[in-house]
């Protein structure tokens, strides 16, 4: 566990090295990229991060802006300022001159879009987990979110879960409950502009988009697939939203080829240029 000051925020961080030999200097770090709300970094550990790093990658996992043990302020939780914390957080880790390869999974998906629309420097490829990307998935988001706000302020359940020692959980609700009553995160969320085929058709890296059979994301993910010109989907049978959760053995398989293909191809691209916007 470490705790890493980039920006004006301190963030929560898992850094594993590649164990299977030493990854090559121009082989993309990959970087993990969260859902939101009661979701962190502990979601991709054992599924996707340590099978990552011992098939010979560099992974990074953080806990995204005002989320699990990262600093919670008041305000900044739009994707733009998700897009700067990451280029911020990269900086400070000593890899700002390095590609990376983001793996983000549902809301994290889209952020990873965002960065690689905003910084095609920077990102060598996306692996997206059951990203939302329309219109609709933001008005009943906000939808869901504000109706959780309203039944967690002055809830007694935290210290009911603490009572029951379950302390897991009573932390989640209280993070919950901090951003959701105490933060502009739904009021950012409403706010965000959704993307567009014009945006996905500017997506200039490899893109694996996954999706369960049954989820009601399905369709955006074949628009992305659709639009963006090197953009591909895979339909995992018989799984709804949570195929992090739900499909390990397949989902890491199919990762893990998605990395080797988009390494390779990163091996043969220019390093990350040191100066620039950090977003366009």
């Amino acid at each position: 566990m470490a705790f890493v000051p980039a920006g004006s925020l301190r963030f929560h961080v898992q850094r594993l090295p590649a164990t299977a030999g030493a990854a090559a200097p121009d082989r993309p770090v990959v970087v993990f990229l969260h859902g939101l709300v009661v979701d962190n970094l502990s979601s991709f550990y054992c599924p996707l991060a340590v099978p990552v790093a011992r098939a010979g990658h560099e992974a990074v996992l953080y806990d995204l802006r005002g989320h699990g043990r990262t600093e919670r302020p008041v305000t900044g939780y739009d994707s733009r300022t998700a897009v700067r914390d990451l280029v911020s957080l990269l900086g400070a880790l000593g890899l700002g001159h390095r590609r990376v390869h983001l793996v983000g999974n549902s809301y994290g998906g889209t952020l990873a879009l965002h960065a690689a629309l905003a910084r095609p420097d920077l990102v060598a490829g996306l692996t997206l987990l059951e990203p939302p990307l329309g219109g609709a998935w933001v008005e009943n988001m906000v939808d869901t979110l504000s109706a959780a706000a309203l039944s967690l302020e002055d809830s007694p359940v935290p210290a009911e879960l603490l009572t029951l020692r379950l302390r897991k959980a009573a932390n989640l609700t209280s993070i919950a409950d901090e951003l959701l009553n105490r933060t502009s995160l739904i009021d950012d969320i409403a706010a965000s502009r959704t993307l567009t085929p014009a945006d996905f058709a500017r997506l200039d890296c490899p893109a694996l988009i996954i999706c369960g059979e049954h989820s009601e994301l399905v369709p955006g993910g074949r628009e992305l697939a659709r639009h963006a010109p090197r953009a591909t989907i895979e339909i995992l049978p018989g799984l709804g939203h949570d195929v992090l959760k739900e499909s390990s053995g397949v989902l890491r398989e199919t990762v893990l080829a998605h990395l080797e293909t988009t390494a390779a191809g990163a091996a043969r691209g220019a390093r990350v240029p040191r100066t620039g916007a950090l977003v366009r």
